[in-house]
């Protein structure tokens, strides 16, 4: 039997924004390789984009309160400390499993989550610097030293951005994680999957679509 894990309009914006990210950086490292192309308006409107694309996104989990299955409590924390501790003295406790996310499945969106929203908050800033259909560019607005600090910041969060990339890649092409991989393509895991790898307290499928082997 087969579960959906992820719909069409969440795998849809995890690709939408996953691309935007990729176009981002390549469009911002790329010219320092002297790869010569007229990257700049590729870059803003990108960045446009992603800033919507967010918008939309975290207006979609509040609307549909599916904020809780990325939050991070203190009772997960020590819920995770102590699988951690048991692993590590070789109890015979049973791992405790997540719900529909690990911990460091949160973390890590944590992570990107800030990393993201400093690249738009300082990229919104630096469009007051760049001619467009809908505004005239301003470098005066602000002094030297604070366009300094802004473009440490941005280029902070493109660092940043390559490494939690590519630490996705990694962790995403393992083979005890392919499953997971495979449903943000495909949508669904199975039911040993969800048996295996979830609490069902903590995430339950969609009961109701489960007998036509869908799920939420």
């Amino acid at each position: 039997m087969r579960l959906q894990r992820h719909t069409p309009v969440d795998r849809f914006q995890h690709w939408l924004l996953s691309s935007c990210m990729l176009i981002l950086l390549a469009t911002s490292l790329l010219p320092v390789l002297e790869i010569k192309f007229q990257w700049v308006l590729i870059h803003w409107v990108t960045g446009i984009l992603l800033t919507a694309g967010v918008l939309l996104h975290v207006i979609r989990v509040i609307w549909h309160r599916r904020i809780k299955y990325m939050w991070l409590g203190w009772a997960e924390i020590s819920r995770q400390a102590k699988t951690l501790q048991d692993e590590l003295t070789g109890s015979s406790n049973p791992i405790a499993l997540p719900g529909k996310y690990s911990t460091p499945q949160k973390l890590y969106h944590l992570a990107m989550l800030l990393v993201v929203l400093l690249g738009i908050g300082t990229g919104l800033i630096m469009l007051v610097k760049i001619d467009s259909p809908l505004w005239q560019r301003n470098p005066y607005l602000l002094s030297q030293e604070v366009w300094g600090y802004i473009y440490v910041l941005h280029g902070l969060s493109a660092l940043f951005s390559i490494s939690l990339i590519m630490m996705h890649i990694y962790f995403a092409f393992r083979p005890e994680k392919l499953f997971y991989t495979r449903s943000m393509i495909l949508g669904w895991i199975s039911a040993d999957e969800y048996s295996g790898h979830h609490d069902p307290a903590l995430w339950r499928p969609d009961e109701s679509n489960a007998g036509n082997e869908t799920g939420t």
